[in-house]
C-alpha cells in the first residue's frame, strides 16, 4: 500500500487537470498519505523486527518482493516527509511562474516518489533494480520540463548516465550474483562470502559500483549538472531527496548486505571505495568553487556530499557506517533548503548567479537566513545537523585507523565554507547594486514556508537525533554484528 498509494495518487491528478486546486489538494494529500502509511511501519520496526511482503515470483528465485527494515524505513521517512514540503513548494513554484505542462509534472513526481518507496522496502537486487529504473524514466520529463534544446540535451546525458550504466553494468552484476550465489536477496552477513574467487568478486563489486549512476561517483557523476535545467523543485527532488540517494542507499545495501563487511575487508575493496569517494569529495568541492550559476554550485556540492555516504560505509566501522546513514537524512534536510532558497531567489529576482546576490539578505532575510542554516549543515558546523553525521564519520575514521580519510574529511568541509560562506557574506554584509531598493522580495509563501521548515529542520535533527541516531545504529549493528 505505500508503495502503490502514489499510484492511487495519479489517477486523482490526472482527472482533475482542469482544476488545478484539486490536482494540488490530491497532491499535498498523497504525500500525506504516504508519509502516515510509513510512520505507521515505525513501531514493528523499532521492535527489531521486520515486514515482508511477496508480491509475486516472476521465475524461480526472481521475486517481486517487498521488506520494511531499519534502513528502509529510514529512507523512506526522509524521503515521503520532504516529498509534502516539496509539493507544497511546487505549487508556489509553479503558479509564479505559470508553468505549463503542470498536471503532468504532478503526476511524474507522484510516481517518482512510488518508485522511491519501491527501491527502499525492495527486498532483493531484482525488486530494487525494476525500481532504480522505474526511478530514471518517469524523471525524465521531468528533467526535460521546460522543453528547451538545452533541456532536451540535458535529458539526454541524463538517461544515458543513469540507464546506460544500470543497463551494462548493474544489471550483469545482478546476473553474476543470481549466478554464483543462487539467491539475490539482501542478507546481514551479505550472500557472497566463499561463493566465488576473489577475482571474481572483485569484478562483481566494480561492475556495480559503476551501474549505479545515481550516486554520483565521479567519473558517472556528470549526469548530475545537466540536469539542473529542470524547474527548482525538480533540482531538489534530484538532488536532495529520491534519486541521488536511492543512488547511495543501493550502494550501500550492495556494500553491506550483498558483500556484507567481512568479505569486503578480506578482499580489501572497502577502502579502495573509500579512496574513490574521498577523491570525489575534493574533486567536485574544486569543481564547485568555480561555479559562477547558484545551482550549479549546488549541484557539485552534492557530487561531493553524496560521497560522504559512500566513504563512510567503505570504512566498514560501526561508527563510520552509522555516520554515512545518518548522512542521508541530513544532507537531504540541508540540501532541499538549498535548492529551495535558489528557486525562491529566481521566482523574486530572476536572479541566477553568485555574483549577482550582494546584498540580498536585505530583500529575502527568510531565505537567505535559511540558506546560512543550511550552508552550515553542509560544512558541518553547529547548530546545524550536518555537525552529528561527520562527527561520527570522523570517528569512524579513526575506528578503521584511516589518517589519510580523516584529512579528506577535513579538507571538504573547509573547502565547503569556501565556496557557501563567502554566498552567505556577499547576501548580508555587502551592499545591493545601484538602482536596487532594500525592500522585501520574498517568494511566495507556498515556497517560503517549505525552505523555512527545511532550515529549521536541520537544526531540529542535531539537538533531538535520538530517533535518527537509533535507526541508524540499528543499520550498522545488523552490517557489522556489533551492537
Amino acid at each position: 500500500m505505500v508503495v502503490s498509494v502514489s499510484l492511487i495518487g495519479v489517477l486523482l491528478i490526472a482527472g482533475s487537470s482542469k482544476k488545478p486546486n484539486e490536482r494540488e489538494l490530491y497532491t499535498i494529500l498523497t504525500a500525506l498519505a504516504k508519509f502516515f502509511l510509513v510512520v505507521s511501519m515505525l513501531p514493528t520496526i523499532l521492535q527489531g523486527k521486520v515486514i515482508e511482503f511477496l508480491l509475486i515470483t516472476v521465475l524461480p528465485g526472481l521475486d517481486i518482493k517487498f521488506r520494511v527494515d531499519a534502513f528502509g524505513i529510514f529512507f523512506a521517512i526522509t524521503s515521503s516527509f520532504l516529498w509534502i514540503l516539496n509539493s507544497l513548494y511546487s505549487i508556489g513554484y509553479m503558479r509564479a511562474l505559470k508553468e505549463h505542462a503542470q498536471t503532468r509534472y504532478y503526476i511524474c513526481f507522484a510516481i517518482a516518489l512510488s518508485a522511491t518507496m519501491g527501491i527502499a522496502f525492495s527486498a532483493n537486487l531484482f525488486t530494487l533494480f525494476l525500481f532504480y529504473e522505474a526511478l530514471t524514466i518517469c524523471t525524465y520529463p521531468l528533467v526535460i520540463h521546460n522543453e528547451t534544446p538545452e533541456a532536451k540535451q540535458g535529458g539526454k546525458r541524463y538517461l544515458a548516465y543513469l540507464l546506460g550504466t544500470s543497463i551494462a553494468f548493474q544489471l550483469f552484476a545482478i546476473f553474476l550474483v543470481y549466478n554464483v550465489a543462487g539467491t539475490l536477496e539482501f542478507s546481514n552477513q551479505g550472500i557472497l562470502a566463499g561463493k566465488g574467487s576473489n577475482l571474481l568478486l572483485s569484478v562483481i563489486f566494480f561492475l556495480f559500483i559503476a551501474g549505479i549512476g545515481k550516486g554520483a561517483l565521479m567519473p558517472f557523476h556528470l549526469w548530475l549538472p545537466a540536469a539542473m535545467v529542470a524547474p527548482t523543485p525538480v533540482s531538489a527532488l534530484l538532488h536532495a531527496v529520491a534519486v541521488v540517494k536511492a543512488g547511495v542507499f543501493t550502494i550501500l545495501k550492495i556494500v553491506l548486505f550483498v558483500f556484507g563487511v567481512d568479505l569486503l575487508s578480506q578482499l580489501g575493496l572497502g577502502l579502495v571505495l573509500a579512496y574513490c569517494a574521498g577523491f570525489t569529495t575534493i574533486a567536485a568541492s574544486f569543481v564547485a568553487l568555480k561555479e559562477d550559476n547558484l545551482k550549479a554550485r549546488l549541484a557539485y556540492s552534492t557530487v561531493s556530499q553524496l560521497s560522504y555516504i559512500i566513504l563512510g560505509a567503505a570504512l566498514l566501522s560501526p561508527s563510520a557506517i552509522t555516520g554515512a546513514v545518518m548522512h542521508i537524512v541530513v544532507h537531504a534536510f540541508g540540501k532541499i533548503t538549498l535548492f529551495f532558497t535558489a528557486g525562491a531567489i529566481y521566482v523574486a529576482t530572476r536572479k541566477k548567479k553568485i555574483s549577482e546576490l550582494d546584498g540580498i539578505g536585505r530583500q529575502m532575510p527568510f531565505t537567505m537566513t535559511a540558506f546560512a542554516i543550511a550552508s552550515l549543515s553542509m560544512i558541518g558546523l553547529p547548530p546545524a545537523s550536518g555537525f552529528l553525521s561527520k562527527w561520527y564519520l570522523f570517528l569512524g575514521a579513526i575506528e578503521a585507523d584511516q589518517a589519510l580519510i580523516f584529512i579528506v574529511l577535513a579538507g571538504s568541509a573547509v573547502l565547503n565554507a569556501f565556496y557557501f560562506l563567502p554566498i552567505v557574506y556577499a547576501a548580508f554584509f555587502k551592499e545591493l547594486p545601484p538602482g536596487e531598493k532594500a525592500e522585501r522580495r520574498e517568494a511566495p509563501a507556498f515556497m517560503v514556508v517549505p525552505l523555512m521548515l527545511t532550515a529549521i529542520g536541520t537544526i531540529i535533527i542535531l539537538f533531538c537525533p535520538s530517533f535518527f541516531i537509533d535507526l541508524a545504529g540499528m543499520v550498522a549493528a545488523s552490517a557489522t554484528g556489533v551492537n
